[in-house]
C-alpha cells in the first residue's frame, strides 16, 4: 500500500513555468549596439576619420626686403 501512496503524491506535482519578466536586458542591448555602431561611423567614416598628424594646410609668410632697384 505505501507504493500506492507514493505514486499519487509524485502525480500530483506539477511545475509552473511563467515567461513575464521585464525586457531591460533587450534594451540596454539594443542602446548598447547603437552605441557601439554610432562610434564605428564616427571613426570610420564621419568627422574623426580625416585627422592626421601631418596638416595638409600649410602657410608660409616670407618678408621681403623693400629696396629699389639702383637703376631708377
Amino acid at each position: 500500500m505505501s507504493d500506492q501512496f507514493h505514486d499519487r503524491d509524485h502525480d500530483r506535482d506539477t511545475v509552473v513555468v511563467r515567461d513575464g519578466g521585464s525586457s531591460t536586458g533587450m534594451i540596454l542591448g539594443i542602446i548598447a549596439v547603437i552605441i557601439v555602431l554610432a562610434g564605428a561611423w564616427y571613426f570610420l567614416a564621419g568627422p574623426g576619420a580625416n585627422t592626421t598628424s601631418n596638416p595638409t594646410d600649410v602657410n608660409v609668410d616670407v618678408t621681403l626686403p623693400s629696396v629699389a632697384p639702383a637703376g631708377s
